[in-house]
């Protein structure tokens, strides 16, 4: 079957496209797979135009995937046989095509969109809402948009992003970046504004994909640094992006706080548009970084929540007790929850049934999610909305209504219902043209 295929995800206003190659070896798309429970990986390049290194390393990567898998390698078999990968080499193609026209492109040329909007600094700021919740150790799944935030600009390039994220449940993400050597993660922004360590509830995660991507690099692996014009620093090449700079507004943290994906940014060396020469051997010093954290997201714990009828429950509560943060399951019922080693409770809930709770245990050296289903029955109680429960609604409230305008279906996250209809797939968003075109990379 078919390997790779190439998606339409959006035109931007110079009429340009911004596609992605998606890598499923002829598998069906989300809303008509079932539940396979294969995780989705997206890798992200060039949302700063005159920072190309990272696009060219993902086309390289696509076509080294559908090489290998051609040949029949079985470390790339087995990873595609298990992973679903998006890839899009170029979010900022505007950027790009006046970077490649302009001799000062290591600065800022071209770092902006057609609009001059710096689009890691375009989406919504749901950072500054968290760290300033009242009540932290409750419990939260994804973070609204607040209403405010359309009334700003929005690039079209910034849009086309977050819906194609809204419309597929990705676990993992890794952002690629030129102008440093180092790998940040959430949050980007501290409390007080000051550049010190401002840790996520899954800092420990975060830390081991990071550290991921780090160990397998061939420069950082080896205690290597480079000393950067603009750059910064993190110790080991490896730190959370409050530690390293302040951000509003990074791709990084909102696809963590609104769509529960666990993001990574990586800043890929000094030279933010190396000449030609210089490829392959960054090739070198990226490709088992790149594969690892590929790899990566087979951590933690995987499964279904069904009803007493066998049938996913969509917008079931995944918690872990000790940790804040939840996520919450596909219309499929499906759902990941990365974790590190350990034993934890973690439950299942939702309106109208009664919660299930499980201990999981997860081994040192586990090569794969270990599989926990929940099967929930019934609440027979009446639904009535509990104290905690109204607390919520109402902290939500404040900070965004989420009323139906521009961003609606990005509030509607729990189980992306609006894409999928009676096992058929439909348009996912008319910013998404499903042209199906295969990526004939290696002819």
């Amino acid at each position: 079957g078919q390997t790779a295929t190439r998606l339409l995800i959006g035109r931007i206003r110079s009429g340009r496209v911004a596609f992605l190659i998606r890598i499923l070896l002829g598998k069906a798309e989300f809303c008509t797979r079932g539940s396979a429970l294969e995780p989705e990986v997206r890798l992200v390049a060039n949302i700063h135009g005159n920072e190309v290194l990272g696009r060219e390393l993902l086309v390289t990567l696509a076509q080294h995937l559908c090489a290998m898998h051609r040949r029949g390698d079985s470390r790339v078999s087995s990873l595609l046989e298990r992973t679903r990968v998006h890839i899009v080499p170029s979010l900022n193609p505007d950027g790009y095509q006046f970077a490649t026209e302009s001799m000062e492109r290591e600065l800022f040329s071209g770092r902006m969109n057609m609009q001059n909007m710096d689009l890691n600094r375009n989406f919504p700021d749901l950072t500054n809402i968290v760290l300033r919740m009242k009540a932290p150790k409750r419990h939260w799944g994804p973070v609204p948009i607040p209403d405010e935030y359309w009334s700003d600009e929005v690039a079209p390039e910034t849009r086309a992003v977050m819906r194609w994220s809204s419309s597929i449940p990705f676990v993992i993400s890794a952002n690629l970046h030129g102008g440093d050597l180092l790998i940040r993660y959430p949050y980007d922004l501290s409390l007080t504004g000051e550049e010190e360590s401002s840790p996520s509830p899954d800092e420990e995660v975060f830390l081991h994909l990071a550290s991921t991507y780090a160990d397998a690099h061939k420069i950082i692996a080896n205690n290597g640094t480079e000393s950067c014009p603009l750059g910064m620093s993190a110790a080991g090449g490896v730190g959370s992006g409050a530690q390293v700079y302040n951000l509003h507004g990074g791709m990084q943290d909102f696809s963590y706080l609104h769509h529960g994906c666990f993001e990574i940014t990586v800043e890929l060396g000094c030279k933010k548009f190396p000449n030609a020469s210089e490829l392959e051997q960054e090739w070198e010093n990226n490709r088992e970084a790149l594969f690892s954290f590929l790899e990566s997201v087979h951590q933690g714990i995987k499964g279904v929540v069904r009803n007493e009828n066998g049938r996913g429950i969509r917008g079931i509560h995944i918690a872990v007790k000790g940790n804040p943060r939840d996520v919450v399951t596909t219309r499929s019922g499906e759902y990941w929850r990365l974790l590190q080693p350990g034993t934890y409770l973690v439950q299942a809930s939702g309106p109208g049934y009664l919660p299930s709770l499980k201990r999981v245990y997860i081994p040192e050296g586990m090569r794969h999610a270990g599989q926990v289903n929940f099967k929930l029955q019934p609440d027979p109680r009446p639904r009535r909305i509990t104290l905690q429960r109204w607390k919520q609604r109402r902290w939500m409230a404040k900070h965004a209504s989420g009323r139906r305008h521009g961003g609606d279906q990005l509030n509607t996250r729990h189980g992306y219902p609006s894409d999928c209809s009676g096992g058929k797939e439909k348009e996912i968003r008319s910013w998404l043209i499903k042209v199906e075109v295969v990526v004939r990379l290696l002819k």
